[in-house]
């Protein structure tokens, strides 16, 4: 099957055919080129789709994301988003390996076909040369005989002519000869190119023809092959990004298998937890009798006074709705406020967390104290590079001036001082919470900061500073009342009952100190006191002055003396530095 022999005579049809082939690839190979846009389209979406739910970074919507369901939703917009990166890949394989390809190849085939079509027409020109001059031999040829004719015919009648002279009967003979060698050197003329165009004929025919015909056939066959390669292309191109695709689709559903609604609920309670006591039975009033209030501190009651009665505080076994402000009970009215609003000025509560309840108080201070470690070694990490660098630099001065580093390293020290100062502050008031220190007697203090936080709740409506009677109706006479002030003599009994810690030795102040912070003591140069507990590793050392004062101290400011014998609180300072 040869287009050479079948389709010799379709020269016209075969470059309309071949000319419609380049058509087709080009139009698949705008096909492909609009199908990657597509892609590109469609993964752009699914990234801005996936960003546009990604929680905003220091939000409180990222605090959101430590729930295993939005954790989930979480890893299913990261899968999302490398499921957007393989339809990138479709697009750049496709590009690379389909549209640019088939491009130059079309440019060639183009250029091909030219070249086959071109020595196609010069093959027919030349065969319609040689047929114009074998018709131009064959035109004289027949023009020579019958100017013979006619010369033969018109010598016969001169002869026969009587009158005519001997001199133009020789004349007219003479011109038929001439007329009849030009008719046969037309014949053999004539006879030569009739053959020589035979020969160009068969040739044309059955070897020019046929030759050019195959190379275009071969080159339409390549070009369907390419195209046929190109499709098989474009799905393998698919096909090699489905186990990725794959992947992501099973870590979607790993995310949503590790879905687990028992955490989830344990979070919510770890979250919102607020460490209060439920409130206790009311106690009976008689009216009866003169009125006689008995406020428990686990009752919401105790929230409101009379201001004739003096307030009732229960026992040790009532328990402590506010643990974090010891020796000093509270009206439980601002409780009931600092919980409906705690989570509103959080983040412009005092500096102690005091304004929320104790679990979350206690969560907040944990939390706080270990961002200060975390910039606390990460301080000590550049201080002990700068310290390799200086050593570096010591031993081989040509790689820097040593002396340049000292700012940087001072710095660092005054920044880790200033922090670990800081974690000190935390700790305390974690212990605080914990119940790990007995409360400090700052009665006057801590009423202030109580005014304040009750200043940050008066923002509330009225009717949240109103308490319903007992029959669910409120009393004008109740909201009006002023919250119960306590003295300052009331405080736990639990700590009237402490004991101080006895002394471990004594220590020297090298540098005058000045405790501003809560939990620190100020000391002067040269000033002896007493050691109640060591350095644990945090930089700062417990003293006490007399049996009133006592807190910490950087540990490089004082000299420390220890005597593990000493253990009399009580003995003369002289007598111990002795």
């Amino acid at each position: 099957m040869s287009w050479g022999t079948e389709l010799w005579d379709q020269f016209d049809n075969l470059e309309k055919h071949t000319q419609w082939g380049i058509d087709v690839l080009e139009k698949y190979i705008k096909f492909v080129k609009e199908r990657t846009e597509i892609e590109l389209s469609y993964a752009k979406q699914l990234r801005n789709l996936s960003k546009k739910y990604q929680p905003k970074k220091n939000s409180k919507e990222e605090e959101e994301y430590r729930y295993t369901s939005t954790r989930a939703f979480l890893a299913t917009l990261n899968e999302m988003n490398d499921y957007a990166g393989q339809h990138e890949v479709i697009s750049e394989n496709m590009t690379s390996l389909i549209t640019g390809e088939l491009t130059r190849y079309v440019q060639e085939l183009k250029q091909e076909r030219k070249s086959h079509f071109h020595d196609g027409r010069k093959a027919q020109q030349h065969i319609e040369t040689c047929w114009k001059q074998l018709e131009a031999s064959k035109r004289r040829f027949e023009r020579d005989c019958k100017e013979a004719d006619r010369a033969q015919q018109y010598f016969e009648k001169m002869d026969a002519d009587i009158n005519v002279t001997k001199a133009d009967v020789e004349k007219a003979r003479q011109q038929a000869q001439l007329r009849h060698q030009m008719a046969e050197d037309s014949k053999a003329e004539y006879s030569s190119t009739l053959q020589k165009f035979n020969s160009e004929q068969h040739e044309h025919y059955y070897t020019h023809i046929p030759n050019i015909f195959q190379k275009i056939q071969e080159m339409e066959e390549r070009r369907i092959v390419r195209i046929g390669e190109s499709m098989k292309t474009f799905a393998e191109v698919d096909r090699q990004v489905i186990p990725i695709i794959g992947k992501c689709l099973d870590e979607i559903t790993k995310a949503a298998e590790s879905v687990d609604h028992k955490n989830d609920s344990q979070m919510v309670i770890e979250a919102f937890k607020s460490g209060f006591e439920p409130p206790g039975d009311i106690d009976f009033e008689d009216f009866t009798q003169p009125m006689k209030r008995t406020v428990s501190e686990s009752s919401l009651s105790n929230s409101r006074g009379d201001g004739k009665s003096e307030p009732k505080f229960g026992s040790k076994s009532k328990g402590k709705l506010w643990p974090f402000i010891k020796k000093n009970k509270l009206s439980l009215k601002l409780i009931n406020l600092n919980t409906q609003v705690w989570s509103l000025i959080e983040g412009a509560g005092p500096e102690d967390f005091s304004n929320l309840p104790p679990e979350q108080r206690r969560k907040k201070l944990q939390q706080k104290v270990d961002e200060l470690n975390r910039d606390i070694q990460k301080e000590m990490d550049s201080r002990d590079a700068l310290t390799k660098m200086k050593d570096v630099y010591v031993k081989n001065p040509q790689m820097g001036d040593a002396a340049s580093v000292d700012h940087r390293l001072a710095e660092l020290g005054q920044n880790i001082e200033k922090l670990r100062l800081e974690v000190q502050k935390f700790e305390g008031w974690l212990a605080e919470v914990e119940g790990r220190l007995p409360a400090r007697p700052e009665q006057p203090r801590r009423q202030s900061g109580v005014y304040e936080a009750q200043n940050a709740s008066g923002v509330n409506s009225c009717a949240q500073d109103r308490e319903s009677s007992p029959d669910g109706s409120y009393t004008e006479e109740q909201s009006q009342e002023t919250e119960m002030k306590v003295p300052a003599t009331d405080f736990d009994d639990e700590f009237d009952d402490e004991e101080p810690l006895p002394t471990i030795g004594t220590c020297k102040a090298l540098y005058t100190f000045e405790g501003q912070n809560e939990g620190t003591i100020s000391v002067a140069e040269g000033e002896m006191l007493y050691v109640i507990e060591e350095d644990k590793g945090d930089g700062w050392t417990r003293i006490r002055r007399n049996e009133d004062e006592e807190g910490y101290v950087p540990t490089s400011y004082v000299e420390v003396y220890l005597d593990k014998n000493a253990k009399d609180v009580h003995k003369p300072l002289q007598k111990i530095s002795e």
